[in-house]
This record gives C-alpha cells, structure tokens and sequence, in this order.
C-alpha cells in the first residue's frame, strides 16, 4: 500500500487532501489502521503554565479566536465555573484569581516536543497530529510491550516520568475512534470502532478537527436535517454525501463509521550532523576564517545531501583566543534555516559563517583586548534534521516560491551589506508599543530580549496602534477652559481633556503592526501629514494607564498613558495615543 507522507498534503488530521487524495488502496478497500493515540488534556494551557513558570493547581485559561473568547481552560479554573467560549470579563467574573494568555501556536508546539521525545522512548516512531496530541501505530508496538494495555501504561508513565505532564492514551480502530477512546483513557477491542462511535453525536468530530468552523457548520447543518449522531452519518448513502457535503462530508463519514483517510505517518527521528576543523594558525582575518568555513560547509552539505537530509537550524560555533591573554572563547549563534524549496546549498551555508565571523573577528564583539581576536576552530552543526522532501511546493501562496525569491534577495543584499545590515522586526515583552518592538539581524534565532509571553503589570491594553512614531513628538493637552490638564500622583485628571496641540511640523511616523504595534523602519509622510501641526478637538478620551519602570534607579520613569480621539477641521476621526511624564505630555502613537 502506497501512501504520500508529505506533511502538508497528508494531512495529520486525517483531512481529505485537495483534489481527492486518498490513498486507493484504502478508497477501496475501507482499510482501518490499529491507531493508539496520546493526548494532554488542555494543552495550550499546560504549555502556557510551564512558559510561565507556574504550577498545574493555578487556575488558568488561554484566549484566542473572535473576541478573545476562552478557547483552553485548566482543571482549576473549571472547578470554579470557567468554560471554553466564555468572555474573558465573564471567566474573571468567576475566578478572580485566573491567569490568561493569548493562544500562541509555537509555544503550544515548542513545549509539546519533550512529550513526543519521552513517547519516543517507547515507540520508534509516531506522529504529532497537533500540539497535545500524537498517533502511532499500535500494531508492533503493542506486540513488542505485550498488550495494548501495557502499551498505553508505557507511555503515560514515561510521559509523567520524563515530562512531569499527565496524559491520556487510547487505542482503537481508525483516527477518531483513538481519539475519542484517547479522552475516555481506553482501549477499544479490534472490530469494534463502529459500534463504540454510533451512538455519540455528530458534533464530536470537532475533535479531529479543532477550531474548524467549516466542520462546525457541517455539523449543525446535519443536526438540522435530522443526522444527530455517527451512525445516522455513517448509514448515509456514500455517493449522496459526496454530492451533498463534498470533500468534507466524505472525510466525516469514513472517521464515523471508524475507518482511516490514512495510516498514521511516522516521523523519523535523525541525529544532528556536526562537522568541526581547528584552524592552525587561527584565523585572524575574515577571508582566511572563511576560506575554512566553506570547506565546512561543503562537507556538511556533503553528509546532509548524501543522507537524505535537510535541517531546520545551523549552530555555528567558533572559538576565539585572545591575543594578548591566551584566553579561549566561546562563540556560539544560531540561523533558522528552514527553506520550503531549494535548500540550503553550501554557498548559503558559507555565507551565513561568513557573516558572522565578520562579526566575531573585530574588537567591539569581544569587549576584551583592542585587537580582533583569532578563531582557533570552526564548528558548524545542522540541527532540527528532516528527511528532505518531506514538504512539497504548492501550486500558489507561500510556498509556491515567492517567499524563497524574497529571502534570497534579503541574503544577497546581506552578503554585500554585512548580516548586521539588514534588520527584521519582532515582538517581545513591554509595556509600551515602542518597547514591544526588537530588530534583529535576518535571518538569526536571537532570543528576545524581553519574554512576550511574560505578565507585564500595566501594560496598554489592546488593540495595539497602527502607527508608532520613531521618536516621541512633544503635545499640549488642554481643558475646556484651555489649561494645560495634569495627572497627578494618585491618577487624577485635572480637568477633562478638549483639545489636543501638537505644535511645529512634527515628525514622519512609523508605521506598525496591528498585533503589537510593531515599528516599521520607514517613515510615512502621508500618514504624518494627519497630525503634523495637529490642533483638534477630544471627542473622546479613555484612562490614564500609570507605567512606572525602575523607579528605584535614577534612570527610572514613571509615566502615564492616555487614548483620546480628536476630530480635526477637515480629517477624519484619529486616535492618539499620549504620554506625560514630569508634567509634559508627548504624542506617542496613533491608531486607525
């Protein structure tokens, strides 16, 4: 039996690929797979409370969706009545004490991988389905451990043992079968999906398909026409429901009356490939260092080409002696080097090394002696290893190569201009629009600076400004009466803000991002010209928000925050976004 393995056009959760892709075999024959199914309850949550360094008794919740309703909750905060779909004022209502995080799709995955390695240790071989669920086939695994029952205690134990993360493992015959016998922490015997599955109610095929809307449509649309439940699903006529419901009706009735789209797809685990040279004499100039560093990339090109193999990530690691001292150092940076077409070619590689060791070869990097230091060894590691292909191009969007063109010609403008020379945007922790806002060098996984996932105490409430001034312009804020209005120490407003003065001709605003209020590096005349020389009337106004950081030190500030709306003579309504400090108020940001 042939199957296509590629991870987006094999769906993990069981989807029916574009275009009617299931394999023939299985079309034809209604062929099920043994399937055992591991999954951690609430895991958004679970991964968000582990981020954060708090315990599983804290009552906690995440957000995400339309509104910012609850889409995760934990065992805690459901003892007190919170419930998925609920608003976050109706959850905090009810626990006071809940923690809330907003959904984020890399935590959930980055923190799920210790779980699929702890499983790993049981079963070779298995597939993440999603973030907090994975699949296996049952079959020699359970031979191998005795029983499916033993099988599903090996896991769980290993799991708790290696993760501290409790878990639930069912065994069954097809995709939802094991999902389902998954959260019920059983094992259904062979033959007996289709009876364990008809008398549950259509909508539980959410479960294979979290946060599909589609799907939930589906769903109320047959509870309307009377098929409530799996077996009215299954016991529908095959050709009516591919003409009725389509793709998506096919894929439903073959999981309601237990059988595959698919066999799980085992991934396959891969060692890092590391490949090193000591550099005798060391290197003190950066054509010699690179010169060494493309004979390390051709070779570890060499082994990734030779296996089969593509990586996610190259560590390259260097190690410096100061000229003066003798003293040896350790540098270390790591590239994200994930390509969907293309690869990465040896070229490639020697131009991310050689940007660094520009670098790392100069005195300002090292901090320690006025001249560069020499690199005495090269290290360059490929990590997160694939099998190659393993994604396949699509025929339009993203990966059908314009985002690939893009970044080549971001690198070759790196490789004229220097690695530092060209700078991404990204969000980290802050209280303020301007202090979310990180540049890093393309291309390089430098950690943030300050965590986004973290509480901030004081933070702007969304939604976030579209337009974030690169420096602050001075304002007036002024009352009916056309005094200055003062906030003093216990955040009373000295008079209801009326109008808005921003003198002189400004200057040109950055624009941002929605999500965070992220700058963009170039100015916007047009959008400046909204509030250069701005006097307008407050048509509304919400706060102030007090942000006081470091307090203690000299440097500390204490600010406040206040969003007013003004309608200028001839413009549309504009919100503003300002800030006082000492008394003098500044205009910060601007929202649509």
């Amino acid at each position: 039996m042939t199957t296509d393995r590629a991870p987006h056009t094999s769906r993990a959760d069981g989807a029916v690929r574009p275009g009617g892709a299931v394999p023939a075999a299985l079309a034809a024959t209604g062929a099920v797979t043994r399937t055992a199914c591991l999954w951690v309850p609430d895991w958004p949550v679970v991964a968000a409370l582990v981020v954060a360094g708090l315990g599983p008794e804290t009552p906690a919740a995440v957000t995400g969706g339309p509104g910012g309703r609850i889409v995760a909750v934990s065992a805690p905060a459901r003892s007190t009545g919170v419930r998925r779909g609920m608003r976050r004022r109706e959850a905090q209502g009810r626990c006071p004490d809940l923690q809330l995080w907003p959904a984020d799709d890399a935590r959930d995955a980055r923190e799920f991988e210790p779980v699929a390695v702890a499983a790993e240790t049981v079963v070779s071989g298995l597939e993440i389905a999603r973030p907090g669920l994975l699949l296996l086939p049952s079959g020699g695994a359970a031979r191998y451990h005795g029983s499916e029952h033993d099988l599903a205690r090996e896991l769980t134990e290993q799991v708790a043992v290696r993760t501290g993360h409790e878990c639930q493992v069912g065994v069954a015959d097809g995709f939802l079968a094991a999902v389902l016998a998954a959260r019920d922490d059983a094992v259904v015997p062979p033959g007996a999906s289709r009876d364990y599955l008809a008398l549950r109610p259509a909508a539980v095929l959410v479960h294979a398909r979290p946060g599909d809307r589609t799907l939930t449509e589906l769903v109320d649309l047959w509870r309307r026409l009377g098929v409530r439940t799996l077996a009215d699903l299954a016991a529908l006529p095959d050709a009516a429901v591919a003409a009725r419901f389509g793709d998506l009706g096919v894929w439903a009735q073959r999981l309601a009356r237990g059988q595959d789209v698919r066999p799980p797809a085992r991934r396959r685990l891969e060692e890092d490939l590391t490949v090193t040279e000591e550099l005798d004499p060391p290197a003190g100039r950066v054509d010699v260092a690179t010169f060494a560093a493309r004979r390390l990339a051709e070779r570890l090109h060499d082994d990734l080409g030779r296996r089969g193999l593509a990586c996610g990530r190259l560590r390259i690691t260097a190690r410096a002696v100061d000229p003066v001292t003798g003293e040896a150092r350790t540098l270390e940076r790591l590239w994200r080097t994930d390509d969907t077409l293309g690869g990465l070619s040896a070229a490639r590689i020697t131009d991310r090394v050689r940007w660094q060791l520009e670098g790392w070869l100069t005195a300002s990097s090292l901090g320690k002696s006025t001249a560069p230091a020499p690199i005495a060894g090269l290290t360059l590691a490929a990590e997160e290893v694939a099998p190659a292909g393993a994604l396949q191009p699509r025929l339009w969007g993203p990966g059908a190569g314009e985002d690939l063109r893009a970044r080549r010609a971001v690198e070759r403008v790196q490789a004229l201009l220097g690695g530092d020379a060209v700078l991404t945007v990204r969000l980290q922790g802050g209280r303020d629009p301007r202090d979310r806002v990180q540049l890093v060098p393309y291309g390089e996984q430098v950690p943030p600076e300050r965590e986004p996932d973290r509480p901030w105490p004081g933070a702007l409430p969304p939604p976030a400004p579209s337009v974030v001034l690169p420096e602050p312009a001075p304002a007036q804020v002024l009352d009916a009466a056309g005094r200055p209005v003062v906030v003093d120490v216990r955040l009373a407003v000295s008079g209801d803000p009326a109008r808005v003065v921003v003198p002189g001709d400004g200057v040109e605003g950055a624009g941002g991002d929605d999500a965070g209020g992220a700058q963009d590096g170039a100015g916007d005349g047009a959008v400046g010209g909204a509030w250069s020389g701005l006097d307008a009337a407050v048509v509304d106004w919400a706060g102030p928000w007090p942000v006081a950081e470091r307090w203690w030190t000299p440097r500390g500030k204490r600010r406040v925050f206040l969003q007013v709306v003004v309608d200028a003579a001839g413009t549309p309504e504009l919100g503003l976004l300002l800030s006082s400090s000492a008394g003098e108020w500044r205009l910060e940001a601007l929202y649509d």
